[in-house]
């Protein structure tokens, strides 16, 4: 419950309209209460509130106590507020936030020091910097992480492990995440973690239109207008439009807490992770680094080069029309698997209640590296899939089924596989839990990668 009451506020505090945040509202929204919910006679809000505090101030004198980003929610109010304890200059290469020190410097994202993170941002309604979002979302996940005990989702439970000890050691760990990030990873002290950066035109009124493909400039760049028409999802609005810009700076939440729990579990291991968008990972990337990609292939322009592998894919069958119209593709379906599988809504409601997503580990473009995507048909469906990877339950799970496929004649120290997962949701946005459907494996070696040569390959 305090997981799900502090995503919940979390949330809120980035919504304007949260404001003046009621008892009566986090109760049913966040606790399930029903609508006839009295908090004069339930008092289990102020309560949980109170526990929560608690647990904020334990994390903040232990694990959480060199964070640059402190999470508080002062007495007689719900609402979080995110403070910085020191300059984004430490924000960006401080060693205690666990994204490592290329989370603002791989985002080209500029700030001045006159230009101050306020820790009543939530009151803004101008849109929050896609690198803060991000930063604070390490916080949560570094803050949740040490909540998440038992059978609940415990990447390494509330000890924090230090970087002194030797990484191949983790490879041994009785600890099956441990485990299993280690032999992924390898040698590799600084493994890419690449987000999707999908484009779209911003018109004058901040209002955004798809740009699924066509060229493009950098952000902030006018559109040619007959260019707009002619690639846009919809040209006969876009038309209608006025002057347009290119716009990339949006990250769907589940991406955004992806990140987070990545970066936290990393950061516990000793390792600095490169966060980076996806259309600027380079050939000394995929060389040099591991690299694990959020998203889909429709948001993520690296998943689209290098998803020919494997019976799953990511398939849109109309170009122009999305809205939860993707779905993924089974190529050679097994026993008990389906043909296609798409996102599941409330008959009544039309409410989302399940997403679909694929774990992906394909061999690298060089021996000894490995490519990885977590991606879901919608944004929760990339954050079940690391929720999955990042839980001793999924992570037993997930070997056991990859034993199940007996001797496959890899003889890779990592195994190279597609895993397909169903995300159970509540409210359309909340993960309640994911489960495996199918697993197939891959064969040990890729086909020659287009264009690898060519350090443009991944622009559109």
């Amino acid at each position: 419950m305090l997981q799900q009451l502090m995503r919940y506020l979390a949330q809120k505090a980035f919504d304007p309209s949260a404001e003046t945040l009621k008892e009566y509202t986090i109760g049913v929204e966040a606790m399930s209460r029903p609508r006839d919910f009295d908090p004069k006679a339930d008092p289990i809000v102020r309560v949980q509130i109170h526990r929560l505090r608690q647990k904020l101030k334990e994390y903040y004198d232990a694990d959480g106590l060199h964070d640059r980003i402190v999470i508080e929610i002062p007495k007689g109010q719900y609402l979080p507020i995110f403070e910085w304890t020191g300059g984004m200059e430490a924000l960006a290469g401080g060693k205690s936030v666990s994204a490592g020190e290329e989370l603002l410097s791989n985002d080209q994202v500029v700030q001045s020091a006159a230009d101050p993170v306020d820790p009543e941002v939530r009151r803004s309604n101008k849109p929050v910097s896609r690198a803060v979002l991000i930063a604070v979302a390490v916080v949560i996940a570094a803050f949740t992480a040490g909540l998440w005990i038992g059978d609940k989702w415990v990447p390494l439970g509330v000890t924090k492990m230090r970087a002194t000890g030797a990484k191949s050691d983790f490879a041994k760990s009785s600890d099956p995440v441990i485990a299993f990030w280690a032999k992924y990873i390898g040698n590799d002290p600084t493994p890419v973690i690449a987000y999707p950066d999908a484009v779209f035109l911003l018109d004058n009124y901040n209002d955004l239109f798809r740009f699924k493909r066509g060229p493009t400039d950098y952000r902030g760049a006018p559109v040619d207008s007959h260019l707009a028409e002619q690639f846009a999802s919809n040209p006969a609005l876009v038309a209608r439009a006025g002057q347009l810009y290119y716009e990339n700076s949006y990250l769907g939440f589940g991406e955004l807490k992806a990140v987070g729990m990545l970066s936290n579990l990393f950061g516990q291991m000793g390792y600095k992770p490169i966060v980076k968008p996806s259309r600027e990972l380079t050939v000394d990337d995929l060389t040099q680094h591991n690299v694990i990609m959020l998203g889909s292939s429709s948001q993520n322009i690296a998943v689209a080069h290098f998803s020919s592998l494997g019976d799953f894919s990511f398939k849109d069958f109309d170009a122009r029309l999305e809205q939860w119209r993707g779905v993924i593709v089974n190529g050679h379906p097994r026993r008990n698997e389906a043909s296609t599988y798409h996102t599941e809504r409330d008959p009544n409601t039309q409410v989302l209640k399940a997403d679909y997503s694929l774990i992906t580990i394909q061999p690298g473009i060089v021996p000894g590296r490995y490519i990885a995507d977590f991606g879901g048909l919608d944004t929760t469906g990339s954050e079940g899939a690391i929720f999955y990877a990042t839980s001793r339950s999924g992570v037993d799970e997930l070997t056991k089924a990859i034993q199940l496929q007996g001797n496959t004649g890899d003889e890779r120290p990592f195994p190279v596989f597609q895993a397909l997962l169903k995300v159970r949701l509540e409210k359309g946005y909340h993960v309640l839990g994911v489960s495996l459907v199918a697993v197939h494996m891959l064969p040990s070696t890729r086909p020659e990668t287009r264009d690898v040569g060519n350090t443009k390959a991944l622009q559109p």
